[in-house]
This record gives C-alpha cells, structure tokens and sequence, in this order.
C-alpha cells in the first residue's frame, strides 16, 4: 500500500538488544565449551560439534568487538542466535534452542524501523502486529521538532522522536504533514 506520509520512528531499545543478545550468544559459547571438555571422552562427535559452534560464536563476538563503530554498520545477532540453537538443539537442554530461535526473530523485529504510514482513509503502525486505525480514532496529530505526538480519542497518547534523516531530500515540511493531518481529522469529524 502507497501512503501519502511514512514517518520513521527512533528505536530505543536496539542497545538493551545487543547486550541481551551478546551475553547469550557468550553465555552459550561457554557451555559449548565446557561440554564439549566434559564430553570429550564419553561422545566425541558433540565434543566437536560443539566446539566448532562454540569457536564461531567467539569468534563473531570478538570481530564485532573489535570492530564497533568502524563502518558505521550496525551488528544483527539474528545468525549468531540461531547458531547457537543448534548447539542448544545437540544439549541436554534442547528446549532452548527453540527459545533462541524465537530470540532471533525478536531482535529482528525490535531492529526494524518503527514506521507509520499516513494516508486519506486510515493511519498504520507497522509493528510486529500491524495496527490501523481510522483518522476518528485521533483527536490531534502533530509533527514538531522531530516529536510525533498522536492523540488518541480514547486518552491515550503516543509521543516519539522522528529518526532523522538529512539524505532523503523529498522529506515532507512539518508544516505541509501537519495541514494534510488536520484536514483529515477535521473531514473524520464531520463524518
């Protein structure tokens, strides 16, 4: 679907994701290597495995280390998650290679942009559940010094920092989204 206005919202918990994630996929590397050593004699096969896994988890660990900040890319942990359910899968604990999957999709989605789309018949959060809702369900919208804030008819209020972004040149003016919002909370009113 085409909207008229998408506006990017900052994320803040992309840094509490990182750190959860680093600590599990270091955690898990651990004990890979402490089973793969108490292992060793009894099934060697998973000895390996589970050093092969435990090496390439360190190994990605110490590179993003080494490397923060360098090119300025920011490190999805999504791979390095699902590495490490399949070394949980080959574990006593399988189970928990089913939870780190499910972690992995998690950081996924808190990484993704929060964007919400604008156009004549409805607003739309895209978030993990897609939400929209009909420009009645708003009292007022206004974009103002890089703050979204959505007013809601039933009280409630969503107030968000605007990711800002100087490359894209087609950026709309605050004042030209704030008319467009207004005339369609006034059309919704007069309905």
């Amino acid at each position: 679907m085409r909207y008229k206005y998408v506006v990017i919202l900052k994320r803040e918990s992309e840094k509490a994701t990182n750190v959860l994630s680093f600590l599990l996929c270091l955690i898990s590397a651990v004990y890979f290597i402490w089973s793969a050593i108490s292992s060793s004699a009894s099934s060697p096969g998973l000895a390996y495995f589970h050093t092969g896994i435990a090496l390439v988890l360190l190994l990605v660990l110490i590179i993003n280390l080494l490397g923060k900040g360098s090119n300025g890319t920011r490190m999805r942990y999504r791979y390095l998650l699902l590495i490490a359910a399949l070394g949980w899968f080959a574990s006593p604990l399988p189970w928990l290679a089913g939870i780190f999957i499910i972690l992995a999709f998690l950081e996924h989605q808190t990484k993704r942009p929060l964007e919400i789309g604008f156009d004549d018949h409805q607003v739309v959060i895209n978030t993990l559940i897609r939400r929209q809702y009909d420009w009645s369900a708003f009292t007022n919208i206004v974009l103002r010094d890089g703050l979204l804030t959505m007013d809601f008819s039933n009280n409630r209020l969503l107030q968000k920092e605007v990711l800002d972004d100087d490359e894209d040149e087609d950026d709309a003016d605050e004042k030209e989204f704030n008319d467009y919002c207004q005339s369609r909370l006034s059309e919704a009113v007069q309905k």
